[in-house]
């Protein structure tokens, strides 16, 4: 999901105040300025031929269109519908995500907590620098708005922005940087947060039953402190939307992820089997996302998606990704129940915060810390 590293990516709580490289102009400023409409994109955000986690070519932005549609699940139906739950199996063994309907969300709500963080995203820069993640202006924190960190001299960069806030637990949630404007933000991102609990509930003990564990096996993993996070991406026109991605390929970390779109404007895309497809929109519903947790407890069994965003020359687009993450002080391996002899485990125990060290330096790089997990 767009994170997503979320969120962008659920990922504890990182160490604040670490020294950033000099970071570039925000991209609503750059495609705002007169020249960049007329000519290639800065250099840091081209990516001539790069080829992404096996997939991309010449032109990374090309992609094919779904051999078959991506599962929807009726949310009001999985509890107690077996077809219901094939489809999911169907949906998590392979693509990694899905959509959900009947989700219990109202289109009132996810209309006002979209309007917000659109009406964010339109203000002057200096409303927005207040809540910056660069602390006076050179150390970088996840929490904020602005870009992601810059970890390496040639790091392609993303051409978009983002606010990334710890939602969850409640005690966690620092307000300084919740965005004071629109006033109706935060009231519509505190009843969206309260309303999604609810569908990570019903996903994962669904989940649990499809491999025979305890229905409450994948919700125990969370504890009271498990962190849980929004990431709100601004993806603004592009003149050369065939040079850049509006988010880089990646797979989430954390257990899942929500995904909530503005318009209809389709720019996700997934990669399977070493080919990109195009992942289409559906109004109302909620584009559902394994993280990289989920895959490793799964033994797995259940896929954690590379995907990306491209490019739009003419649109702009806004989309809310909400991660589940766990506790940093935890271990995560895969489950017990799922090992024998003729399947062992085929991935390392490892500290969610160790886990997240390596995720924020791959993510830099393009490339994936869960494949160094595997055994």
């Amino acid at each position: 999901m767009e994170r997503v590293p979320t969120t962008p990516t659920a990922e504890p709580e990182p160490e604040r105040e670490e020294e950033a490289m000099p970071m570039p102009n925000l991209v609503q400023e750059l495609a705002a300025a007169a020249g960049v409409k007329q000519e290639l994109p800065p250099t840091r955000y081209v990516r001539w031929g790069q080829q992404h986690h096996g997939g991309g070519g010449v032109s990374p932005v090309v992609a094919n269109q779904l051999p078959e549609p991506i599962p929807v699940i009726d949310l009001s139906r999985l509890p107690s519908d077996a077809l219901e739950a094939a489809k999911l199996q169907t949906a998590l063994q392979d693509w990694g995500l899905f959509l959900v309907i009947n989700h219990g969300i109202e289109a009132s709500l996810m209309d006002a907590v979209m309007n917000a963080s659109n009406q964010f995203f339109e203000q002057p820069p200096e409303e927005k620098q207040k809540y910056s993640n660069l602390i006076d202006g050179k150390h970088f924190q996840v929490e904020g708005y602005g870009n992601d960190q810059i970890k390496t001299q040639d790091q392609t960069l993303d051409w978009s922005d983002r606010l990334h806030l710890i939602v969850g637990p409640e005690d966690k949630r620092n307000l300084a940087i919740w965005p004071k404007r629109p006033e109706s933000f935060r009231f519509a991102l505190e009843e969206y947060t309260s309303k999604s609990k609810r569908i990570k509930h019903i996903i994962l003990a669904a989940m649990a039953r499809l491999l025979d564990l305890d229905e409450g096996y994948f919700l125990h993993q969370f504890g009271d402190r498990a962190p849980t996070t929004v990431r709100i991406n601004h993806y603004v026109p592009c003149p050369r939307p065939d040079l850049v991605l509006g988010f880089k390929a990646h797979s989430d970390d954390g257990v899942l992820a929500t995904l909530l779109v503005d318009n209809d404007v389709s720019a996700l895309q997934v990669l399977k089997d070493g080919i990109w497809y195009n992942v289409p929109t559906n109004p109302r519903s909620l584009l559902i996302n394994i993280g990289d947790f989920m895959e490793i407890m799964s033994n797995g069994i259940f896929k954690s998606p590379v995907h990306r965003v491209v490019a739009n020359c003419e649109k702009e687009r806004t989309s809310l990704a909400m991660f589940y993450g766990l506790d940093a002080e935890k271990e995560i391996k895969p489950a017990a129940d799922l090992l024998h002899d003729n399947q062992p485990a085929r991935y390392k125990k490892v500290k969610i915060r160790n886990y997240m060290a390596g995720f924020y330096e791959h993510f830099a790089r393009g490339t994936r810390v869960l494949d160094t997990m595997k055994i």
